[in-house]
């Protein structure tokens, strides 16, 4: 085994991700290339107390995720932390604070990573003005078939009522046929919108193909509607097996049972984010704990229409 300091020095420096440790003391003992040129950390920095620094507060409160995270043995993670620059633009980064133990007990610092999910969370924007924009064509295209229904209810009673006046029936023909091109416009409108949201939901479930943790997503009715490959992996289930199944019914080696109450908690609004960490067996017969956190699915109406479950080994 190579135990070359250097070679996890040089590893460490030229990480795409923003990474920097504070000793058990809060003092600043590392930041890589990447963590000083997006937060204008300087060299003669290093040795400094964090509360001194700017990325002590910002993007995030780090003392207070540093503490949580000593105080409960754990990594400690802040999603979609927004990064504001002076010329306007906004950064997305995932703040991912790891404490370091000496025996499991002493700490000896902590780890601070700053993951950029902007491109994530510009899709996801995305995402929604695409489904909103879909949802505004459907009601379009609703009026536009009781407009349709209307008219063809007016032109079978002119044609009975105006049946010698073949000059004014064939006019409301026009009309019709007016009203029938608008309806194929916006028909394929419909079509356009649909395809480009379904390319979007293409792109969602690759970007839950490849997160590490096993991703579930169910509906307000509990019902799953995504399971990624890290799902499958870890319970051995498919996720056309699952899809449309209530997840409390799934016999996997999770309790799901025992999420009920966490998922409720998060579709009543009475939590952001919610996290048990409950014994399994996995799908080759192997005893783990497995750390589940729950968030809520938030549609463009600001309701919850269901909830993401992130399953991971604790």
């Amino acid at each position: 085994m190579n135990d070359d300091p250097r070679l996890r020095d040089q590893a460490l420096e030229v990480s795409p991700v923003a990474r920097i440790v504070a000793d058990a003391h809060d003092i600043l003992a590392i930041a890589n290339a990447r963590a000083r040129e997006l937060f204008g950390i300087n060299i003669k920095d290093l040795g400094r107390p964090l509360k001194d620094l700017e990325i002590c507060y910002r993007p995030a409160e780090l003392r207070a995720l540093i503490e949580q995270a000593y105080a409960e043995h754990r990594t400690v993670i802040l999603t979609s932390v927004e990064r504001r620059f002076a010329h306007g633009e906004i950064m997305f980064l995932d703040v991912v604070v790891t404490p370091l133990f000496e025996n499991g007990q002493k700490p000896l610092g902590a780890a601070v990573s700053f993951i950029d999910v902007t491109r994530v969370t510009r899709l996801e924007e995305e995402l929604q003005r695409t489904h909103e924009e879909v949802q505004a064509a459907n009601e379009v295209l609703q009026t536009t078939n009781e407009e349709l229904k209307s008219s063809n209810e007016e032109l079978g009673t002119t044609n009975q009522e105006l049946q010698s006046t073949n000059q004014e029936l064939e006019t409301m023909n026009e009309e019709l046929q007016s009203t029938n091109a608008e309806l194929q416009t916006v028909n394929e409108e419909l079509r356009i919108r649909s395809d480009e949201l379904n390319h979007l939901n293409a792109f969602l479930r690759s970007v839950l193909a490849s997160l590490s943790a096993g991703a579930v997503v169910v509906d307000s009715n509990l019902d799953v509607l995504m399971w990624n490959h890290r799902a499958e992996d870890l319970w051995g289930l498919r996720a056309d097996e699952v899809r449309g199944e209530g997840l409390l019914n799934l016999d996997i080696g999770l309790p799901v049972a025992e999420l009920r109450t966490v998922i409720h908690s998060c579709l009543a609004g009475e939590a952001v984010r919610q996290e048990v960490v409950l014994d399994a067996v996995n799908r080759r017969g192997k005893k783990i704990r497995c750390r589940v956190t729950c968030s809520p699915l938030v549609a463009g109406s600001k309701q919850r229409e269901g909830v993401i479950l992130m399953m991971e080994e604790a």
